[in-house]
This record gives structure tokens, C-alpha cells and sequence, in this order.
């Protein structure tokens, strides 16, 4: 997985199984010419982490297909958004060159606020200025409603499903260790960068052009490219193991975790999830996988085609490394010091127990806790949504809550009351 604090117009997606010999149009610098060592070198654990994944996701046998494609994807980067890492690498005074205040001035105004932009900058904003036609402003505004009244539910699935259990395989939490990103005094600034890019993508409006959500995302884009031009050539990453640092099968994991693993999350703890929210919550991050440049053939419609992608690509994955521990240890002692700190270490150490399991909780280093939290945490959800949601009232309560929730995460990761951005581009 990798994280927006680290974390395209095209025809609608296809099945990313279809060719599995098509080879990408141009070999990518510094990219293995093979799968790297970590592609299913930890399949027999993963087989048993995504035991229930395979069985949502209706898998009888593996596609091998698909893990071919996954394979070469760890070697795939986004194109468009490494030749901008390119230009902005170049030297002062050297042609093409787009310097930091050129990429701003363009994500805040447009490329036309740019004297004399270089090419490669026209061309990126080009391209992302392009909605592709297949967008439904109004699914996905629904989308965007609906995950917004998952309120505490969805900020519990994204830290301790999607992030925390992220970290049970190498190599981008090894890349996360190795930027800074979720480590040691900025852990709490990166999590509070990723909570406000998040919390952005559920405004109604937000990712229309230039608004805050899809400026927020476009600027994600350009910071994963700089990170892969930074590191896939450099000695502190080893690309035969790993693959490239940001690569196209990390982008399609990332996105699994955020969409269809969000929503089996929530359904886990008992909030109800209609077919229709479903898929306007699939078409809402089917937009931002496209803005930050994921190819579109992991671009799915379906919940149930991503749960199938997300098992083969847990079985793609590497064993645990030290890495991972030493993130999920950062984070619990980031909420350890947040208000009312130790009632959340436990309570988080409660649900992570049961969304990851004993195995992943040793894997990672954490304590086991009992399963109190769900004890209270579903019932009063089946309330909240089941009985009190499905009246007009109950539903614009939960509006309401949804609201707080994001207040109150804000203020709890915020040490001066202020709403981050999502972190400086390298340089």
C-alpha cells in the first residue's frame, strides 16, 4: 500500500486480466525487467490473511492472468506524472525546467497563470484538466454523501484496516520508513495531512477542477512522482526486491483500501451499505484513482471486481518486515498522546484485533486485546443506522455526526488548531 502521505481521460475500465502479455509501452528507468523478489513471496500467509477476502470476492482459483499483470505492475509507474518529477529535477535555467512556484502557481490558477510554462507542466495539467467522460458529478456526489456518513466508522476502517493493516507487507511500508513519512516526530503531521486530504474528498463539489479536493489530489500525484524519481535510482532502494518506489500495483492496492475495503469495514461494524451507495462510492474513487494517475485498467466499477483484484494482489505480496512494526508502533504512540489518549490505544488495540488477527497483531508487534470495542461499537451503529438512520431526521443526524467527526479528527491531530495540507513536495 501506498499512502497519500507518502499515496487519467480514458475509456471505462477494462478487466485488468484481459492481456496478460502486454508488456507496458516503454521500459521504465531503473525498473527490474522481471517481477521483484517480493511478487508472492509471502503467498502462503497472505492465502490466510484473505481467507474471508476470497470468499466476498467469489474466488475459486487464482487468475493467473491477473498475477502476471500484478507482476509486471510493480515495475509500472505513472508516465505523465514522471516526466513533470523530470522537469522539476532539471536545473535552474535548464530548458523545460518547472520550478516549485511554477507547479503551485499552475495547481492554484491553472497553467495560464504560468509566464512562458514548460511543456511538460502544460501537459500535466492538460491531462488532469481532462474529466473523462464516463464521470457522473451526481454518483459521485452520492458517493461522496454516503462516505461521509460513515463518520467515526471510516476514519476507524482507514487507520486500522487500510493503513495499519497495510503495514503486514513489505516494501511500501520499507518506503514509508525510508522517506521519514509515518516515523518518529512527523508521524502525527502525516497522519493529520492524510486525515485532511480524506476528509476533503467527501465535500460536495470538492473534486471539480481546481477545487480543494482535486487540488489536494493532483498535488498527491506530483509527490509521489518526486518520490520515484528520488528513490528508483537511488542506493537507499533496492528495486530488484522491491520493484519501483510508487508503482502501478501499489496505486491499485491503495485504492482497494480506500474504496471496497472501506466498505466491508463498515459493513464489519454494522453499518448497512445499500447497492447504491456502494456504487457511487466505487465511482467516486474510481475519479480519484484517475487523478492520481492509476492505470485504467485497475479503474473498476463493480465492489465485487475490486474485492477480486485486492485478493490477487494480497497474494502478490512480500512477508512482513521490521518496517511494519515500526509504523504501527509510531501511530499507537501518536494516539497515545491525542486526547483522551489511553481510552483510544485500547479501544484501537480492540478493533485491530478483530479486523487483523492474532497472527498480523504478533506480526506487527501489538498488543491482543479482547474485543470489547465492537462490543459497543456495532450495536450502536445498527441503532444509529438501522433504526434512527432510516428516518429523514436520523439520516440528517448522521449528516450532522459525520460533520463533528471530521471537526473533532482535525482538532485531535492538529497542535495549533489550524487544518493541514498534505505535506511539502520533495525536493
Amino acid at each position: 500500500m501506498t499512502t497519500p502521505s507518502t499515496v487519467t481521460a480514458t475509456a471505462p475500465a477494462t478487466t485488468p486480466s484481459a492481456d496478460p502479455t502486454a508488456s507496458p509501452e516503454a521500459a521504465t528507468p531503473g525498473a527490474p525487467s522481471s517481477p521483484p523478489a517480493r511478487f508472492r513471496a509471502g503467498e502462503e500467509r497472505a492465502a490466510r490473511i484473505g481467507r474471508t477476502l476470497r470468499v466476498v470476492a467469489g474466488v475459486r482459483e487464482l487468475d493467473e492472468g491477473l498475477m502476471t499483470r500484478i507482476g509486471q505492475g510493480f515495475g509500472e509507474r505513472d508516465e505523465l506524472g514522471a516526466r513533470l518529477a523530470d522537469a522539476m529535477k532539471l536545473r535552474a535555467g535548464e530548458p523545460g525546467r518547472v520550478s516549485m512556484a511554477d507547479f503551485r502557481t499552475a495547481l492554484a490558477g491553472g497553467v495560464a497563470a504560468v509566464e512562458d510554462p514548460a511543456p511538460a507542466l502544460v501537459d500535466f495539467f492538460a491531462a488532469v484538466e481532462a474529466t473523462p467522460d464516463w464521470v457522473d458529478w451526481d454518483l459521485l456526489a452520492q458517493g461522496q454523501r454516503a462516505y461521509h456518513r460513515f463518520g467515526q466508522n471510516a476514519a476507524d476502517v482507514l487507520l486500522q484496516l487500510s493503513l495499519i493493516g497495510g503495514y503486514r507487507f513489505g516494501g511500501p511500508a520499507d518506503l514509508l520508513v525510508a522517506t521519514g513519512g509515518l516515523t518518529g516526530q512527523t508521524t502525527k503531521r502525516r497522519l493529520a495531512e492524510t486525515q485532511t486530504w480524506t476528509t476533503s474528498l467527501s465535500i460536495p463539489g470538492g473534486l471539480e477542477p481546481y477545487a480543494e479536493a482535486w487540488r489536494l489530489t493532483v498535488h498527491v500525484r506530483a509527490m509521489h512522482a518526486l518520490v520515484n524519481a528520488s528513490f528508483e535510482r537511488s542506493e537507499r532502494w533496492d528495486s530488484a526486491q522491491w520493484g519501483l518506489p510508487v508503482n502501478q500495483t501499489d496505486q491499485a492496492a491503495t485504492l482497494g483500501l480506500f474504496d471496497a475495503v472501506v466498505l466491508i469495514g463498515v459493513r464489519g461494524l454494522g453499518v448497512p451499505v445499500s447497492k447504491a451507495d456502494s456504487r457511487a462510492v466505487m465511482h467516486l474513487w474510481k475519479y480519484v484513482g484517475w487523478l492520481l494517475g492509476v492505470d485504467e485498467e485497475w479503474l473498476v466499477d463493480s465492489e465485487r471486481e475490486r474485492h477480486r483484484i485486492n485478493y490477487h494482489v494480497l497474494r502478490a505480496q512480500a512477508d512482513v518486515t521490521p518496517a511494519g512494526a515500526e509504523l504501527s508502533r509510531s501511530i499507537i504512540e501518536v494516539l497515545r498522546g491525542l486526547p483522551h489518549g489511553r481510552f483510544k490505544v485500547e479501544r484501537t488495540l480492540s478493533m485491530l484485533t478483530v479486523f487483523l488477527g492474532r497472527e498480523s497483531m504478533r506480526d506487527l508487534g501489538l498488543p491482543i486485546r479482547p474485543p470489547w470495542a465492537m462490543a459497543y461499537v456495532v450495536p450502536l451503529n445498527v441503532w444509529r443506522y438501522q433504526v434512527l438512520g432510516r428516518t429523514p431526521w436520523g439520516t440528517q443526524r448522521l449528516d450532522r455526526w459525520g460533520h463533528a467527526v471530521v471537526e473533532r479528527v482535525m482538532r485531535d491531530y492538529s497542535d495549533d488548531g489550524r487544518r493541514h495540507g498534505v505535506g511539502e513536495l520533495p525536493t
